[in-house]
């Protein structure tokens, strides 16, 4: 849903499946996202880690799968993106991952975008790849703050879902979204004022001390904070 969520997951897939091409594309990348849809295009297969602006109006060949991880703003975006796949004759699935909470939302779209659906059983054989998430930010600030900056603009795009009757942001699982994305601490925002999380767990480091694997940003950051003492 967001430019954050899209930077952050596509640098930790890039991370955590080594076979597979990934690519990332979002709506402030400006004139680097012709090229890296262009080069996507040409793949002959990978992932693509995108907001809505690959939602409508592109033609990818033989996308098999389009997976939507955060249920659309508007339910006509759910049917632009879906139909990535199943192009021309082409077979393809489309999946979106709800909460329990969520689920009237598969009656509104069958009532509102006459697009019927069916369950999906969980995955049995997953992985936890969550440990190794929270080790790439404790080793590289870059990985820690893209993290924070990810959670509070999901956050943010939730609180602004259209469908505000099904995605209450008052019903949203704070602390299992935290370590959903495999934060090392919550971040400071006006959502979670005054909210306790007994069920999640900060990490014991000062995350003040964690540095930028990039030598030039480390070295920049040093400064500022000796600026700031």
């Amino acid at each position: 849903s967001t430019c954050a969520c899209v930077e952050y997951y596509g640098k930790a897939l890039e991370s955590l499946i080594k076979q597979v091409k990934i690519m990332s594309i979002h709506g402030k990348m400006k004139h680097k996202r012709n090229k890296i849809f262009t080069a996507f295009r040409k793949l002959p297969g990978g992932i693509l880690v995108c907001t809505d602006v690959m939602a409508r109006g592109i033609d990818i060949p033989e996308v098999h799968w389009v997976l939507q991880y955060d249920p659309p703003s508007s339910a006509s975006a759910f049917v632009h993106r879906c139909g990535r796949t199943a192009r021309i004759g082409n077979v393809g699935s489309a999946l979106v991952f709800l909460l329990p909470m969520e689920e009237s939302y598969v009656n509104f779209l069958s009532i509102n975008q006459k697009c019927p659906m069916q369950e999906m059983k969980p995955q049995t054989n997953v992985l936890d790849l969550l440990p190794k998430l929270k080790s790439m930010a404790l080793a590289d600030r870059a990985v820690f703050e893209k993290g924070m900056k990810a959670f509070v603009s999901y956050v943010q795009a939730y609180a602004k879902h259209e469908c505000n009757l099904i995605f209450r942001i008052k019903d949203l699982d704070f602390a299992s979204l935290a370590r959903g994305f495999a934060l090392l601490k919550m971040p400071k925002m006006p959502e979670l004022r005054g909210k306790c999380f007994p069920d999640f767990t900060p990490v014991t480091v000062n995350t003040d001390s964690i540095s930028f694997k990039d030598k030039n940003r480390e070295k920049q950051r040093q400064k500022k904070l000796e600026e700031q003492r």
